[in-house]
């Protein structure tokens, strides 16, 4: 919940829901966007659409990095732009998420039942409408039950669903603006879903959260 928060105080300061005025933010994100974007290799190893496959991600300096703990949460000194792990690209159907309980936290395509997940298709849509991935660093406690539901985390990063109309690939790290959150219960547990938009999507600017 304290994430949370965060979220949409950072939101709020940089985005105009306090003196901020819009231009001021949009040079802001003008310039952050130019300066501190930083670029991340990417390895698969095994097949595919089973179990063996894993996409594993390295710094620039080529050194393997886990991308639940080695990339910043923030994407700004100031806090106020966020770093998102593309789990899922938009248009596709393989359920792939980031495996916090495999070294180096490679992303892999989950497993339920002993069956490899896919979302499905909902006409006219294929797979995800949205580009759909993580907040690195975060994670929605089991151990902490939300006052207005009663449930615990899901133990997994905070999802974030990017709205905007590029399509990413699976392992990206883009950086995105966050719009507002979504608080959903999956059998049982919470698991917030913060909506956000890419910053490089031309529409990005039209876009502002709502602060209540």
């Amino acid at each position: 919940m304290y994430t949370i928060l965060r979220l949409a105080q950072a939101a709020r300061w940089l985005f105009g829901f306090g003196s901020r005025r819009g231009s001021e933010a949009e040079d802001l994100l003008h310039h952050y966007t130019r300066t501190v974007c930083r670029s991340y290799g990417k390895e698969e190893r095994g097949q595919p659409w089973t179990p063996s496959y894993g996409l594993y991600l390295r710094n620039s300096e080529g050194k393997y990095i886990s991308p639940f703990h080695d990339i910043p949460l923030y994407a700004v000194v100031d806090k106020a732009l966020f770093n998102m792990v593309v789990e899922v690209p938009r248009w596709t159907n393989a359920k792939m998420e980031i495996a916090t309980n495999v070294p180096l936290n490679p992303i892999k395509q989950d497993v339920k039942k002993d069956k490899m997940r896919y979302v499905a298709n909902i006409f006219p849509y294929k797979g995800y409408i949205w580009n759909y991935g993580a907040l690195p660093q975060t994670w929605e406690d089991p151990c902490y039950e939300d006052p207005c539901t009663g449930c615990g985390g899901d133990n997994d990063p905070i999802d974030v669903c990017d709205i905007g109309s590029r399509v990413c690939s699976c392992g990206d790290v883009i950086q995105v603006k966050v719009l507002g959150a979504l608080a959903l219960i999956d059998e049982g547990e919470m698991d917030w879903k913060i909506i956000a938009i890419n910053l490089e999507d031309p529409e990005a600017q039209k876009f502002n959260g709502k602060h209540y």
